[in-house]
């Protein structure tokens, strides 16, 4: 933290800086614009706002939910009270609460809400590369997506402000460069949060067909006000060329930093800045007025780059990812925005000729390590043995030494492709899934066997903590036995075991009499993560 001393008009002010990350000052940004809670499932890179708030704000309701729809309904509820609420996701968890999400837009708000999601371009930890400004522009609501650290904090309280005049949801988008990494925020006052004051008008939150009807059309109503909220935000503004520029830039969020790198001194290009959606129509076809082309620069998927080509309409040239004049996937970096504009590049460096490359690995006493080489060794004894995967640490179980896993689609997939592929008659068919996984997607996924009877057997490798994203709560720690039961497992074969090599020769037998029972089976191998275990004796150890 530092103080900064600016003096304007003989008045001295102070202005406190502090070195933020990208979800940092999301965070600070949030707690300073007076919201009441935080509701997040644990997802890279939007993971660390909500440990920010946890540790900073404790103020502030912030308790992990079980999955990205209970968040983002609990978000509404806290909205509905009147108080300002936030709720953070990595861009897959978009597609998990898109029900509410969308919803959420039609119902209106109370108290200011702001959906933030953290989009990952090039999946350095996902699945996929999304665009969540896709589901904001379905939804119809404003989108903010800030190009630096300083601009993360300064929107949140724009954010709940707009949210609170539109009475709208606001989506704020953020990818994995800006999130995790640092600058210099100057930070302001902290704002109180709202007084609780419910909504008393019934039909705004009742969508039975009559009333969704009336909020949609009024909804479709504020459109226009949402692009003339772009127009005149601070946060889209036009650099202008020194004299005529026969390219125009159009660039959106982080992707600005990007081009003015290229740009020195502002001069040979005009370049309209873009941070908030919908798109400022007006500021985009007085750029087209004044130069030849258009380079659209997004880091994510053409979304501005399609629409702008219906803005300008068909004669105008616009080009961008879609035109290979940046890269198609992946994310923006300042060299193939610098060669799209025509800088010439030249390498510092030669590419190191002498690295080797090391694919990530499950940590060493990894309990997950000990059912991966149970589960081989019993599955090696079947021709036709298929093990399907999950999202968490334990994916890793697809690389060597274990080549493992033969699926890993989405949040709970395994248990129902596992039912999938036994209702095709593949035996044995094995689902393998983690503790907050299974909370999170899987519980469903096992009603449905149960209730179907289906031939599989389902591994809940349970490391007591959401181990992927930094060990977090996971919702069903200590309850998993009871829910298996709930959902209607036989309790003779509901087992728990101890992920250990002295144990093998238990967990083998178990894995083989359940294969071989025709119905639903579950085995729970329970032992704590050994990164959040070495954490806890390290700090009981300090605390001596």
């Amino acid at each position: 933290m530092t103080l900064t001393i600016l003096k304007e008009n003989n008045i001295i002010y102070m202005i406190e800086r502090k070195l933020l990350l990208g979800d940092e000052a999301v965070a600070l940004g949030a707690i300073d614009a007076g919201i009441s809670g935080v509701y997040a499932y644990p997802g890279t890179p939007s993971t660390e706002i909500t440990e920010f708030i946890q540790a900073h704000a404790p103020e502030v309701r912030s308790r992990w939910c079980t999955n990205e729809k209970t968040a983002m309904e609990a978000a509404l509820g806290m909205s509905y009270a009147g108080k300002r609420a936030l709720v953070c996701m990595k861009h897959v968890g978009m597609n998990v609460a898109a029900d509410a999400f969308v919803n959420s837009a039609i119902t209106g708000v109370n108290g200011g809400l702001v959906v933030l999601a953290a989009d990952d371009p090039s999946m350095h930890s996902s699945q996929n590369e999304q665009d969540s400004r896709f589901y904001g522009k379905f939804a119809m609501i404003p989108i903010l997506e800030p190009s630096t650290q300083q601009e993360a904090y300064d929107m949140m309280a724009y954010a709940f402000q707009l949210s609170e005049e539109q009475k709208l949801p606001v989506l704020m988008r953020v990818v994995t460069r800006l999130a995790h990494s640092r600058a210099g925020v100057a930070v302001g006052e902290k704002k109180a949060q709202n007084a609780l004051n419910p909504d008393n008008e019934r039909n705004h939150w009742v969508l039975l067909p009559a009333i969704a009807r009336r909020q949609y059309d009024a909804l479709v109503g504020k459109q226009g006000g949402l692009v003339a909220s772009s127009e005149k935000s601070s946060f889209c503004k036009t650099v202008k060329a020194e004299g005529k520029a026969a390219l125009g830039v159009i660039a959106c969020g982080i992707a600005y930093n990007y081009v003015m790198e290229n740009n020195p001194g502002e001069k040979h290009i005009s370049v309209l800045k873009v941070s908030q959606y919908p798109l400022p129509e007006k500021a985009i076809k007085a750029l087209a007025a004044e130069c030849s082309e258009i380079l659209v620069a997004e880091d994510g998927q053409p979304l501005v780059e399609e629409q702008v080509r219906g803005l300008l309409g068909s004669d105008y040239k616009v080009k961008g990812r879609l035109t290979g004049d940046l890269p198609r996937t992946g994310e923006l970096t300042p060299d193939n925005v610098g060669a799209a504009l025509g800088v010439k590049l030249e390498k510092p460096y030669a590419t190191a000729q002498n690295v080797v490359p090391r694919p990530p690995a499950l940590c060493q006493g990894c309990g997950h390590r000990d059912v991966y080489n149970a589960l081989n060794e019993v599955a090696k004894e079947y021709a036709d043995a298929r093990i399907f995967g999950d999202i968490g640490c334990y994916t890793l179980g697809a690389l060597p030494p274990f080549r493992a896993i033969d699926s890993c689609v989405d949040m709970g997939a395994s248990i129902t492709m596992a039912k999938g592929a036994a209702d095709a008659g593949v035996h044995p068919a094995i689902a393998i899934i983690g503790d907050s996984t299974f909370t999170h997607s899987g519980m469903t996924g096992l009603l449905d066997a149960v209730n179907d009877k289906a031939n599989i057997t389902v591994v809940i490798s349970d490391n007591l903590t959401t181990a992927m994203t930094g060990g977090q709560d996971s919702a069903g720690t200590s309850k998993f036995e009871g829910i298996c039961l709930a959902l209607g497992v036989e309790p003779e074969h509901v087992h728990v075991v101890v992920p250990l090599p002295k144990n093998m020769e238990e967990i083998t037998r178990i894995i083989r009499q359940e294969l071989d029972y025709k119905g639903v089976s579950v085995i729970i191998p329970r032992r704590e993560c050994i990164q959040t275990l070495g954490r806890k004796l390290r700090k009981k150890k300090a605390e001596q």
